[in-house]
């Protein structure tokens, strides 16, 4: 499918990846992955949401342990920094009382999470969607980013990359996208159609 290949090859990258998140099944990047989905739930750019991320990464606050710790007053002055300046007092918040969550919860690992969904995706939604400021956009993109770690999601397309397949006239079914995902990789494929549903510019480009 030429077109999926030109999608790939001009926007397949995950956010995680623009983030500086190396995803793997392990508790610090699934911990990073779901700071990175708490931020991307407000009503903000996804290149915003990425910035705010980094600075909270670099901060060194990429464990459940460090953030709950993490002095709020630091936190906002992060979040500002990667120019997250509308919510960023009530995503401070949140973000300290998701550390204590993820500690008291699972124990500081996320896969106990996803022990719990037991391969239902749905389950894994409803699970993730018990964090305050987690709503089910933040759901959906956790799971459509965490895919290819937790492959028993896979293939996981959300709204949004279903509006994206839509709009370039694809297929916005994920079985049938599925086969034209490199090296199984299916994450970056369902990143890159969110990217086109968000700009007119790229879906002109792939298009053409």
């Amino acid at each position: 499918m030429d077109t999926v290949t030109k999608l790939l090859d001009r926007a397949g990258r995950t956010y995680a990846e623009d983030a500086g998140i190396t995803l793997k099944d392990t508790p610090k990047p699934l911990f990073e992955l779901l700071v990175l989905a708490l931020l991307s739930s407000t009503r903000i750019s996804a290149d915003i949401a990425v910035a705010a991320a980094k600075e909270l990464f670099q901060a060194g606050w990429r464990t459940p342990e460090a953030m709950a710790k993490a002095p709020r007053a630091d936190v906002i002055a992060a979040l500002g920094r990667g120019h997250y300046v509308r919510y960023d007092e009530s995503t401070a918040t949140r973000l300290r009382e998701m550390g204590e969550r993820v500690e008291s919860e699972y124990q500081g690992d996320l896969r106990k999470l996803a022990q719990r969904a037991d391969g239902d995706a749905a389950a894994a939604a409803r699970l993730l969607e018990e964090f305050d400021g987690i709503g089910p956009v933040g759901a959906e993109i956790f799971l459509r980013e965490v895919q290819d770690v937790w492959t028993w999601l896979r293939p996981y397309l959300d709204k949004r990359a279903q509006q994206g397949a839509e709009a370039l006239g694809v297929p916005a079914e994920s079985e049938q996208l599925e086969k034209h995902a490199p090296d199984g990789r299916f994450a970056p494929l369902a990143a890159a159609l969110v990217r086109v549903s968000l700009d007119d510019e790229l879906l002109d480009d792939v298009r053409g």
